[in-house]
């Protein structure tokens, strides 16, 4: 099949793929510029970072590439506002969010210039977004890693989405293939967002150990948990989630005060924090996708894009 590019507003990427924004500090500048550089949007995750540090990530992957780089904040964080507005300040290319809806986003983006893209788990909301200014909407399924906003799988929302609006539509969860971007872009979408694949990437920020995580997992190891967020997460099952999961988990440290709202069951943050080492620790979080089985490298991204275009160029 021919690839198409993907235009969201005044930009365009030359191939339809946008990498996930996978915090904590997953999705940090080596890899949203690689991502970049390759001709899709590499995405900053700008949750659990402070204000300075996100301007630093910019600054970094700006000196890196010069593609189209974009920065992903959870509306559920209590410094969403200042994170946003400081990408903005550094004239970041587009700004992601999901886990809660800013009507205050699409605000920012009109007086900066700035295309906001919410990411969405029914028509409904697709309509109201796009209403409100959204320049595109994420699609996202339950096959995706982290928080959830739907049980439903993505191919079965996309075509509704589809229908309702008229502005870009990108397929979110369970992309981890050339076959699976085919599959997307046949159901109605215009391109499509990738993160596990990108989690075990050689320039994801992790370590190695937490790469082999993802490689060495099966079907039967990934388990939806209960976020402090409010809403289900998606993860690979270890020891400490089982602790949370019995209720018999115990916080040594103080709460540090991160979210709008949170039921203090444990850290979420510090439990994302603590996987990037490899997930050995009592108190870590692996936030993945459903088909993560089913990556069995860790690739650089030059060829993870070289495998993806062979795919899509033989379909």
């Amino acid at each position: 099949m021919k690839i198409p590019s993907l235009t969201i507003g005044k930009l365009t990427a030359s191939l339809p793929i946008i990498q996930g924004g996978m915090a904590v500090r997953i999705s940090t500048s080596r890899l949203a510029a690689a991502v970049a550089n390759e001709g899709g949007i590499g995405v900053i995750a700008g949750t659990g970072m402070e204000p300075e540090e996100l301007r630093n990530e910019i600054r970094a992957a700006r000196r890196l590439s010069d593609g189209i780089i974009g920065v992903n904040v959870l509306f559920a964080v209590n410094q969403f506002a200042e994170l946003v507005r400081t990408a903005i300040s550094e004239k970041i290319s587009l700004v992601i969010s999901g886990a809660g809806f800013s009507r205050d986003m699409f605000g920012w983006g009109r007086e900066s210039g700035t295309p906001i893209v919410p990411v969405v788990s029914s028509a409904r909301l697709a309509v109201l977004s796009e209403k409100l200014g959204a320049s595109a909407v994420i699609v996202e399924g339950a096959e995706a890693g982290g928080h959830l906003g739907t049980d439903r799988p993505m191919l079965d929302i996309l075509p509704e989405v589809r229908t309702a609006v008229g502005i870009p539509v990108i397929g979110a969860g369970g992309i981890l293939d050339g076959q699976d971007i085919a599959r997307a872009l046949r159901s109605g979408a215009d391109g499509v967002q990738m993160g596990t694949r990108f989690a075990a990437s050689e320039e994801a920020n992790g370590s190695d150990a937490f790469k082999r995580m993802y490689v060495e997992s099966k079907a039967d190891d990934v388990t939806l948990m209960h976020s402090p967020v409010g809403l289900p997460g998606q993860a690979l099952r270890n020891r400490f989630l089982d602790s949370v999961e019995r209720e018999d988990h115990e916080e040594n440290e103080p709460c540090i005060g991160c979210l709008k709202r949170c039921s203090h069951s444990f850290c979420i943050m510090r439990a994302l924090n603590n996987a990037l080492p490899g997930g050995v620790s009592e108190r870590a979080l692996v936030f993945c996708g459903s088909q993560v089985h089913r990556i069995r490298e860790i690739l650089s991204v030059h060829e993870i894009f070289r495998q993806l275009k062979a795919t899509l160029l033989a379909i």
